[in-house]
């Protein structure tokens, strides 16, 4: 699709912000009035749009896509959603690791565990941890414990844990993600720590470096 409006602006609301395409107002899929809660956000998302020069690139339109999203689903179906994030806790990746020697095991305590203990802290829980892949029930007390967590944030919020949750496999990590002043490169290395350890014993293609640089750009 050719871009088709010249102007990109922001509209004021009761609830918030609405970029405007030569004064209309953005709508989400589901034909609803694409509103966001602060300045900023509305900022961010006219920053796509401007961004279009001839063809519209769809896929150039994260966080239009994360509003969307919370606007959408997150609100309409906020316990199914919550529950799905949820899900990330129960196999957190930062729980499962190489056997206790081993160079990766070792890695994974220099990087995992102090992001691991301050979530304990946190929330005034314990997370099961083990070695190998096999599934580690996590204490229904622990999930109930982060359910209620997840509950005391918005649809936004919720939008973007989902996503960060999807990409580092690990809600402890998407938790630490969205915290005021968070260290976004660090968050994503410790999330590919061991993929970044393969890659040192056996190397990489140009075609993942491509992938991870894109998923670095969404995370």
């Amino acid at each position: 699709m050719k871009r088709f409006y010249k102007n990109v602006s922001l509209g004021q609301h009761e609830t918030g912000w609405q970029v405007l395409l030569d004064g209309r107002g953005v709508k989400t899929p589901g034909k609803a009035a694409q509103v966001v809660p602060t300045h900023a956000l509305a900022e961010a998302l006219a920053a796509e749009w401007e961004r279009q020069e001839g063809e519209i690139d769809p896929a150039s339109f994260p966080i239009r896509d994360l509003a969307d999203y919370a606007i959408d689903i997150a609100g309409p179906t906020r316990s199914a959603v919550i529950a799905a994030i949820l899900r990330f806790a129960e196999s957190d990746t930062l729980c499962y690791r190489a056997e206790t020697g081993e160079a990766l095991h070792r890695r994974q305590i220099t990087l995992w565990e102090p992001l691991l203990t301050a979530a304990e802290h946190r929330w005034d829980i314990a997370f099961s941890r083990t070695s190998g892949i096999m599934h580690l029930a996590q204490p229904p007390a622990n999930l109930a414990r982060i359910q209620a967590v997840l509950a005391t944030y918005d649809s936004f919020s919720l939008a973007a844990l989902r996503s960060l949750s999807g990409l580092s496999a690990s809600l402890i990590i998407a938790l630490a993600a969205i915290e005021q002043g968070a260290d976004g490169s660090a968050l994503w290395d410790a999330a590919n720590l061991e993929e970044d350890f393969q890659t040192e014993q056996w190397g990489q293609d140009a075609e993942a470096i491509q992938l991870r640089e894109l998923r670095f750009r969404d995370f």
